[in-house]
């Protein structure tokens, strides 16, 4: 008898959304953007700068600088590099700014069908605005940009490209440049050109953060940054790139289409990516949406850890009280942050993907910060006790109300029977529990002082609260700076 076959996903073979994204960046003005997308700009620039200064200290930021300064033989270039004496080409330095942000894990994040962290990618058009002596208000302009489309995109999926074992990186691709294009000025034409280049190049495994996880964990959205960059360069003079690598024939919507998750074929809400496009000042953008992280760990862990830090505060119980620690989740978090590996973490990035790791440190220490990552913590031993008292069960009714709230109950089960329950769903960050000022400069101060001193947050500080009146970015990169 024949073989069944299933017939392959439509696909379109006239106007692309390409085009149509690009005649949106194209024409978006800074005037157009809401007050509010322009303060937040500059609060996401603050928690990012602040990621970055201490991103700079971890061992993977120091290969990737020293394998760059060994590649340019010497050369420097017109973009600095975050917390290094070190000048480069945008392009490179573009992935080391994103990656020095993205590499603690403790930047902004937006989690629909698919997770994203824009600030993974607004390096690249800070890149090009200080090659270019562009202001602060362009760079504002090509952030709102970078977030209205990276959180559309990680909206669209049904389900989520995780689900069949792609990373959100993956996704990267098709906003990173757009944005860089913005800063170029490219033509709208030149703009599908830099969609077609980039996303050709950016389609990334979910094996980075599966088992056991590598410094590639935090390096393929900062890829992405980079190809932003180099793709819109290379557009601007006359490189093609396919117009069809959304939604025509073996584009993303096509090639995705061909996976199938229970039984049912995967999709995509194209119109999802167009639909009420801001264009005007009393328009809602996307970057009101996004997160702050209140502690340096993969997105789905913050409200369980809240649940978990704020009973110990409430109930005061010893560590060798614990019999049991249950935490209930959606099942996706189950499955990211609760797989057998994840209970014998090796390295940083498989420790803050973990959540029996983070809730046995968190304990054992009372906090949850970068020091919690230092390679000797997460190698000590004296945690496995406490890592094996915790069981991750995915929770089915929170499924159904997950994205629209991240709920968690941990419960903490003593060995008198007592119990100690906590139910969170939006973790402190969350636009509907807002981060404070106070919170996110203690935040930044936490983060950077330790690498640039007091007097140099001061005046990073003051020159994020101006961007909007910043004649040129330099200046702000220049605060970020080291001397040799």
């Amino acid at each position: 008898m024949p073989t069944a076959t299933i017939a392959p996903p439509p696909y379109r073979a006239d106007r692309f959304i390409a085009r149509d994204l690009a005649e949106w960046v194209s024409a978006l003005r800074y005037e157009d953007l809401s007050p509010e997308s322009v303060a937040l700009a500059k609060r996401f620039w603050f928690d990012s700068l602040g990621c970055a200064a201490a991103g700079s200290a971890t061992h993977d930021a120091r290969i990737l600088l020293d394998h760059t300064r060994a590649m340019a033989g010497g050369a420097h270039g017109p973009c600095g590099v975050f917390c290094s004496e070190f000048s480069t080409n945008p392009v490179d330095a573009a992935f080391l700014n994103s990656h020095r942000v993205r590499a603690l894990d403790f930047n902004d994040v937006y989690w629909k069908a698919d997770p994203a962290h824009p600030s993974d990618l607004i390096c690249g058009p800070l890149a090009l605005c200080e090659a270019l002596g562009r202001s602060g208000r362009d760079m504002i302009l090509a952030t709102v940009v970078v977030y209205e489309l990276q959180c559309r995109f990680a909206e669209i999926g049904r389900p989520g490209i995780r689900e069949y074992g792609w990373h959100h990186a993956t996704l990267s691709g098709f906003a990173a440049g757009l944005a860089a294009g913005k800063v170029l000025g490219l033509s709208v034409d030149e703009l599908v050109n830099a969609t077609g280049i980039a996303a050709s190049r950016t389609g990334s495994l979910g094996a980075v953060t599966a088992g056991d996880l590598t410094m590639m964990k935090n390096t393929v959205d900062p890829w992405a940054a980079r190809m932003g960059v180099e793709s819109a360069l290379l557009a601007q003079r006359g490189y093609t790139g396919p117009a069809h690598i959304i939604d025509g024939k073996e584009g993303l919507f096509h090639v995705m289409g061909h996976s199938r998750v229970a039984g049912e074929a995967c999709s995509f809400d194209a119109e999802g990516l167009t639909r009420g496009l801001p264009t005007s000042a009393e328009a809602h953008y996307r970057i009101a949406d996004c997160s702050f992280k209140s502690f340096p760990v993969e997105a789905l862990m913050h409200a369980p850890l809240s649940a978990l830090m704020s009973l110990k505060a409430e109930h005061a119980f010893a560590n060798d009280e614990i019999d049991e620690v249950r935490v209930e989740v959606i099942a996706r978090a189950a499955d990211i942050l609760g797989d057998p590996k994840k209970y014998r973490p090796k390295t940083r990035e498989s420790a803050d993907h973990s959540l029996p790791y983070c809730f046995a440190v968190g304990l054992a220490d009372g906090a949850i910060g970068p020091a919690q990552f230092d390679a000797a913590r997460v190698r000590d031993a004296s945690l496995i006790p406490l890592m094996d008292k915790v069981r991750v069960l995915p929770n089915e009714a929170f499924e159904a109300r997950f994205p629209a709230a991240q709920p968690s109950r941990v419960t903490v089960v003593l060995h008198n029977g007592i119990e100690h329950t906590a139910v969170v769903e939006y973790p402190t960050g969350d636009p509907r529990n807002p981060m404070s000022d106070a919170a996110l400069s203690a935040k930044f101060r936490a983060l950077a002082e330790p690498v640039l001193g007091a007097e140099r947050c001061d005046r990073v500080s003051s020159l994020v609260a101006g961007l909007d009146g910043l004649a040129h970015v330099r200046e702000l990169v220049g605060a970020m700076a080291l001397p040799a």
